[in-house]
């Protein structure tokens, strides 16, 4: 199966846009795994001026006092030496969970509601080359992406009446990002993003391209449900939503990145994003074009490597685009495990579920989805270039 957003591709259809250039920014984000900024966040150069981005930054400051534990704390024996992992205590705590200020974040994002989670173990790092590499040679799993699209799965995720595309098209491969040389606009997707057939996890530029020599990097091309096998062979799980972002924030107050305070851009590299004028210019000044070896970037307060940047991570949640308006602001949510159901208005026919922490592919002038707020849905049996994850596993 393959999401709608990858039928768009498959028939070259860039339509279906929302007529707000800035609210949602329609297939546009979910192909590319970034967002325009959305209304509340007005226009892009706005948060060049000054007054914008200096001073929210100077506000986001401060620690959370988690409650017991400590923070950063490597696992057990049992829990770290899964299949040679590495993982951390995150403790147990409660925090604002959502975006602190409304100039930098989407509709999605708000209201930022009380949630408690409890303690977990997480895994230092994204799964790596290796790793996957370890769990397909000991169950010989084959990934969505290195299966031919099957036409009667799709077409239940489109709308009655879309034809079905040749049959060269429904080959196995995947989504890849190939730069290009100009664009005329930001909302037609189909100017960066490329069904490329025989691209999958080995093969991550498509055929005649490998992972030789990659074995730290993140896996990628894996969808929802390959991580979850993944995961449920490695006896652990995807984290939710919630304890991604409790995670993600390190012991920090009210931070817009995992690193706290300091614009993304300033400083020493922090973690790995598009450096450069998306889609057009990369200056890799950070080192590096596509994905990075992981722990390739300072870690946040909990010992967490690339919690901003580097791919997108799934989530176990479904994605509602409404469900932070479902929490009671007097009541502190206890483990949330996300909605019964995915609710996204650009499109009601393809379940999503949430990613977080933005990629390589992410940038200021196009989007900051390397926010500890940021989330974004992803269609559920489909990967792309940029797009992996990491699990976790309950601390007992």
């Amino acid at each position: 199966m393959k999401g709608k957003f990858v039928f768009a591709l498959l028939v070259a259809c860039a339509a279906c846009r929302e007529s707000k250039p800035h609210d949602e920014a329609a297939g546009n984000e979910e192909m590319s795994g970034m967002h325009q900024h959305a209304d509340s966040m007005t226009d892009h150069t706005n948060c060049e001026k000054a007054g914008g981005r200096a001073a929210v930054l100077a506000n986001a400051s401060g620690v959370i006092l988690p409650e017991g534990g400590t923070a950063g704390k490597p696992a057990d024996a049992d829990a770290g030496s899964l299949q040679g992992d590495e993982m951390v205590l995150i403790p147990a705590g409660t925090y604002d969970m959502g975006a602190s200020d409304s100039r930098w974040a989407l509709p999605r994002e708000f209201p930022p509601h009380k949630v408690h989670v409890d303690a977990f173990y997480m895994d230092v790092h994204e799964v790596t080359n290796a790793q996957f590499r370890e769990f397909v040679e000991a169950t010989g799993y084959i990934t969505i992406a290195e299966r031919p699209v099957d036409w009667e799965e799709l077409r239940k995720q489109l709308p009655p009446g879309t034809p079905k595309p040749p049959d060269e098209s429904l080959l196995p491969g995947s989504m890849v990002f190939v730069q290009p040389a100009a664009v005329q606009n930001l909302l037609d997707y189909s100017q960066w993003w490329q069904w490329v057939t025989g691209a999958d996890w080995k093969h991550p530029l498509g055929p005649g391209s490998s992972i030789a020599g990659k074995d730290n990097h993140p896996v990628v091309h894996v969808a929802y449900y390959d991580a979850l096998e993944y995961a449920k062979w490695a006896g652990k799980r995807l984290p939710t939503e919630a304890e991604w972002e409790w995670a993600a924030r390190g012991g920090l107050k009210d931070a817009i990145y995992p690193w706290g305070a300091e614009y993304v851009e300033d400083g020493t590299p922090k973690c790995n994003y598009w450096t450069g004028t998306f889609p057009t210019s990369n200056s890799e000044a950070d080192g590096y074009y596509y994905s990075a070896p992981v722990k390739s970037f300072p870690p946040n307060g909990y010992g967490l490597y690339d919690m901003a940047g580097n791919v997108w991570e799934i989530c176990m949640d479904w994605f509602d685009e409404s469900y932070y308006q479902s929490f009671d602001p007097k009541q502190v949510a206890n483990n949330p495990k996300g909605p019964s159901k995915s609710n996204y208005s650009q499109d009601q026919f393809d379940p999503r579920r949430v990613v977080r922490g933005g990629s390589f592919l992410c940038n200021d002038n196009y989007c900051s989805s390397y926010r500890v707020s940021a989330r974004m849905p992803t269609s559920q049996d489909t990967g792309m270039i940029h797009t992996g994850f990491r699990c976790v596993k309950d601390a007992r």
